[in-house]
Formats: C-alpha cells, sequence, structure tokens
C-alpha cells in the first residue's frame, strides 16, 4: 500500500492543516517508510506465538483493603494555607 499525495492532502483537510507542497512531499515520503517497515511484520512466521496484550508478564499488587482511621478534620486543614473551620478556604476563580 502507498500513500499518494492525494492521500496526505485529504488527510490534511480533514484535519484542517494547511501544508506547502515541500511538506506534503515530506509526509508522502516518510509515512511510505513507515508503512514499508510495518510490512515487514508480515513476513514473520507468528502461527505458534500466542496473542499477548504486553510483552512480559504483569500481576497487579494489590493490598488488602482494611478499614482504618480516618483524618480528623484538624489534622486534615493543619497545613491549609486558609482554612475554615472544616473546609479548605481557596481563592474565588469565577466571577
Amino acid at each position: 500500500m502507498k500513500i499518494s499525495k492525494e492521500d496526505v492532502k485529504y488527510i490534511a483537510s480533514l484535519s484542517r492543516l494547511s501544508l506547502t507542497e515541500e511538506e506534503t512531499e515530506t509526509f508522502v515520503s516518510q509515512l511510505n517508510k513507515i508503512i514499508e517497515y510495518v510490512e515487514q511484520l508480515n513476513s514473520l512466521d507468528t502461527k505458534d506465538i500466542e496473542p499477548t496484550s504486553h510483552v512480559i508478564p504483569l500481576n497487579n499488587i494489590m493490598r488488602d483493603d482494611t478499614i482504618s482511621e480516618s483524618l480528623n478534620i484538624k489534622d486534615a486543614l493543619k497545613n491549609a494555607p486558609d482554612p475554615t473551620e472544616k473546609f479548605y478556604r481557596v481563592p474565588k476563580i469565577i466571577e
């Protein structure tokens, strides 16, 4: 499969990009090189290879979900620059 100048121009128009003729030529060349490289994978014999989502096996390490004491309000607000009795006070950002 080869990428043509028309393909690049079509994709650029869909993306709302304006490309010069030089940029179009550059992208045609680069995209064709990428496709040639990916097509090399078709020559590999993968019939005995199991499909995987990762190259190495992954195991999630989860801690036990245990109930524990929460922070009290005083400790939660002790580093706040301008706390109220029960809440963080933040600058107004919407007018």
